[in-house]
C-alpha cells in the first residue's frame, strides 16, 4: 500500500521534469511551421500594396483638388448637417423604438398587434420610397389641423409650409429607424435571463422598475453592438436625403462638382469624411461595448472587431 509519505519522498528523490523540457527519452518538440499561412499573408500584403500604390499615384484622383476642397465652408456645413441629422434620427429612433419594443412584449394584444404592424410596414418598404412619400405628403393631406377628434378643427396649417426638405428627412429617417430600433431593443430584452425578472418580482419590484433597473442594463450588452452598427449605417444612409435637396455632405459636394465638373475628387472628399467619422464612431462603440461587457469575459470586445 502506498502512503502519502511514500509519494512525497519519491517526488523529493526524483522531481518531475518541467513541462515542455524534453527528457532523455523524449524527442525534441519543434513548433509546426505554417508555411501556407505566411505565404497567404505575404500575397495579401502584396495585393494591398499594389492597390494602395495605384490609388496614390493615379493622377485621375486629383489629390490636389481633394486637398483644396476638403475643408471648404460648403463641405463642412454639409458635414455638420449630416452629423446633426444622424444624431437626431438615432435619439428619436431609439426612444420611439423602446416604446414599440415594450408594446411588443406587453400582455395587451392590441398593443402587441399595433407594434408588430408598425415594424412590418416600415421594414417592408424601401427607405427611398418612404422619403418620397413623406416629401409628397401634401398631395394627400393639403392641410393639417388640431381640434376635437372627428369634430371641428381649431388650428389648421398648410402641409407645404410645415414640412420642408430637412424636416421631411428627419421624419422619414426616424420612422424608418424606429422599426429597426424596436427589434434591436426587443432582442436585447429577450436576451436577459427570465430568472432575473422572477427574482425582481420576488423582492417586490414593480414591472416598470424591474425593466428600468434590472432588465435594460443587462440588455445593453446585446443592444450596444447592434445599435453601434445602426449608428454607422444611419450616418451613411443619410446620403439618400440628397434626393430631397437636403444640403448634407453628399449634396454639398454634388453642388460643387456640378459647377466645376471635377466629379471624382469631390466624391473622394465625401468618401474620406465618411471614413473618418465612421472610424471615430467605431472607436467609441468599442469602448461603450467594453463598458457594458465588464464582468463578462466572454463578451469583452476585441480591437479586431473595429
Amino acid at each position: 500500500m502506498v502512503t502519502p509519505s511514500d509519494v512525497t519522498s519519491t517526488l523529493a528523490t526524483n522531481p518531475p521534469e518541467r513541462a515542455g523540457t524534453p527528457g532523455p527519452d523524449m524527442p525534441l518538440i519543434v513548433p509546426r511551421r505554417h508555411i501556407g499561412r505566411w505565404a497567404t499573408a505575404a500575397a495579401a500584403l502584396l495585393v494591398f500594396a499594389m492597390v494602395l500604390n495605384s490609388v496614390v499615384r493615379n493622377d485621375a484622383f486629383q489629390w490636389d483638388v481633394v486637398g483644396r476642397y476638403f475643408t471648404t465652408a460648403a463641405v463642412l456645413d454639409g458635414l455638420l448637417l449630416t452629423l446633426w441629422l444622424t444624431g437626431v434620427v438615432m435619439v428619436l429612433g431609439f426612444l420611439l423604438g423602446t416604446v414599440l419594443a415594450v408594446m411588443r412584449l406587453s400582455a395587451n394584444p392590441v398593443l402587441r398587434t399595433l407594434s408588430w404592424g408598425y415594424v412590418w410596414i416600415f421594414r417592408s418598404t424601401p427607405l427611398l420610397v418612404q422619403l418620397l412619400f413623406w416629401f409628397n405628403i401634401g398631395a394627400l393631406y393639403p392641410t393639417l389641423g388640431l381640434g376635437i377628434p372627428f369634430g371641428p378643427q381649431f388650428v389648421t396649417v398648410k402641409t407645404v409650409n410645415l414640412l420642408g426638405p430637412t424636416l421631411t428627412a428627419v421624419i422619414g429617417l426616424t420612422l424608418h429607424e424606429t422599426a429597426y430600433a424596436a427589434e434591436v431593443v426587443r432582442g436585447g430584452i429577450l436576451s436577459v435571463d427570465s430568472g432575473q425578472t422572477e427574482a425582481a418580482q420576488a423582492i417586490g419590484l414593480s414591472r416598470r422598475r424591474t425593466l428600468r433597473r434590472i432588465v435594460i442594463p443587462q440588455a445593453m450588452r446585446s443592444i450596444v453592438p447592434t445599435a453601434g452598427n445602426m449608428l454607422i449605417g444611419t450616418l451613411k444612409g443619410t446620403s439618400i436625403v440628397s434626393v430631397l435637396a437636403v444640403h448634407d455632405l453628399l449634396y454639398s459636394v454634388q453642388l460643387i462638382y456640378n459647377q466645376t465638373y471635377q466629379v471624382i475628387p469631390l466624391l473622394m472628399v465625401a468618401t474620406i469624411w465618411y471614413i473618418a467619422v465612421t472610424s471615430v464612431l467605431s472607436t467609441g462603440q468599442y469602448y461603450v461595448e467594453r463598458y457594458y461587457a465588464r464582468g463578462d469575459g466572454r463578451r469583452r470586445p476585441s480591437r479586431d472587431r473595429r
